[in-house]
């Protein structure tokens, strides 16, 4: 297993409430079929606090791709950007996928994050059960000439519009004039086990910090059955749910979204979203 060089952007801590950060650079790491390109809201939103990194792992954005795509692939990515790029103390904010790098990562090396914000994902096994999103990132959308005409080829596969705009945050004009997809849809869709029982290895040793886990009430990634087994691995950690949130709410939610970043960043605990 070889890593690779995960492209970053960074978003300067900006003094606008404090004058010094008052906590470790903030690193986001995005969902499957994601990237940093769904995040720089809530990076400029968190820039208040830290300087933050929005990355973007392997086999989307603009990270390089790579035949394995597993859970030990990509923590073994952010291990190494960070020794690369001389990170200290970081606070991890990972969403789904990335959620699932942020606990891997902490776990293995649970001397290097301060702590961490967990969104709306478990520790567990998930199946990667995506078969309209691949249909349509396999689509040729090489001989479209506009978005709007990918669009309506895509709605036949995949009625969710909210879900076909999120894929096509993936789509990157060629010089030809056709479009392609950015994601190495083959490596992603040819690694069916992801996690690779990865988090069992970590059974007897659980993340001693802080670990703030942000659910979608409506969510089907996290539910209540779900906060023993978060528990197990971080067992000094609280729980935050957004009624009638679903999988996205850092954009479908986002004033409550974030209230709990602000009520956990600056301490007030306060927040009236915690599940007591």
């Amino acid at each position: 297993m070889s890593a690779v060089d995960l492209n970053s952007r960074k978003i300067q801590f900006n003094k606008e409430k404090y004058s010094t950060p008052i906590c470790g650079p903030i690193l986001i790491l995005h969902g499957l079929f994601g990237s940093s390109k769904n995040w720089p809201t809530v990076g400029d939103f968190l820039s208040r606090y830290s300087d933050v990194y929005l990355l973007d792992l392997r086999n989307h954005g603009d990270s390089p791709h790579a035949d394995e795509h597993s859970l030990a692939s990509m923590v073994e990515d952010v291990e190494v950007w960070i020794r690369k790029n001389g990170i200290v103390d970081p606070v991890f904010l990972g969403h789904s996928m990335g959620g699932l790098v942020t606990m891997g990562f902490a776990l293995k090396n649970p001397e290097v994050p301060s702590f961490l914000f967990v969104q709306d994902i478990v520790p567990k096994d998930y199946p990667l059960r995506y078969d309209l999103e691949f249909a349509c990132l396999r689509t040729d959308v090489s001989q479209f000439k506009t978005r709007q005409e990918i669009d309506a080829a895509l709605a036949k596969i995949l009625p969710n519009a909210f879900i076909r705009n999120f894929l096509e945050m993936n789509l990157e004009r060629m010089e030809s004039g056709g479009y392609r997809w950015k994601l190495n849809v083959e490596g992603i869709e040819g690694s069916p086990r992801l996690l690779q029982d990865f988090f069992q290895k970590f059974t007897e040793n659980p993340f001693p910090k802080k670990a703030n886990f942000l659910i979608g009430g409506a969510s089907e990634y996290f539910l209540e059955e779900d906060i023993p087994v978060a528990k197990k691995f971080f067992p000094n950690s609280k729980f935050y749910r957004i009624p009638n949130g679903d999988h996205y709410i850092h954009f479908t939610k986002a004033a409550e979204y974030k209230r709990i970043l602000e009520s956990i960043l600056e301490q007030k605990d306060d927040s009236e979203f915690l599940v007591k």
